[in-house]
């Protein structure tokens, strides 16, 4: 059986501040994600149906790590103890430990939308990363926000089109 997944509202087509066209589409993301988690077994969050081994919760634990490491960690610099918490090894698939729930993730996710939303609402596009997680000196280029916007936007929506393709596989739903 095929049902469809109602599609968020994506942001109006007459912005042109790209501010809020940025900020926009990343909250249209981040709501698409949820909405495509919402509804799935536990089972069919933990279970991986393609050769890699990624699941829907891993990968949904992974996008809320992404904003942690994005805005927290690399632009604005501050010291986060596991800044890599989806993987049990770099090399791995993304990984979530068996006593964690969707809503314990979905809390964590949510935590690091908001966080971001405030650090952005703070800063010029123009600003530049703090430190990039230490990985930049102070003297060589480092991105600016409306870069690590676009680098997030870009990784949501390659991520909302594997869940897709997950969510399908999983009960048959589609949809936008």
């Amino acid at each position: 059986m095929v049902y469809k997944i109602e599609p968020a509202a994506e942001p109006p087509v007459t912005l042109t501040s790209p501010y809020d066209l940025l900020t926009g589409y990343l909250d249209f993301y981040r709501e698409t994600v949820l909405r495509k988690l919402e509804g799935m077994s536990d089972a069919e969050l933990r279970n991986s149906r393609i050769p890699t081994g990624w699941s829907p919760l891993g990968l949904f634990k992974h996008l809320a790590c992404v904003e942690l490491r994005w805005m927290q960690w690399g632009f604005k610099g501050e010291h986060i103890e596991e800044p890599w918490a989806e993987f049990k090894n770099r090399s791995g698939p993304w990984h979530v430990e068996p006593g964690e729930t969707f809503a314990d993730v979905k809390e964590f996710f949510q935590e690091q939308c908001a966080r971001s939303r405030a650090i952005v609402a703070a800063a010029r596009l123009e600003d530049q990363a703090a430190s990039l997680g230490g990985k930049v000196p102070a003297d060589e280029d480092r991105p600016t926000l409306i870069w690590i916007l676009f680098h997030l936007l870009q990784e949501y929506a390659r991520h909302v089109g594997h869940l897709d393709i997950a969510r399908e596989l999983a009960d048959g739903a589609v949809g936008e």
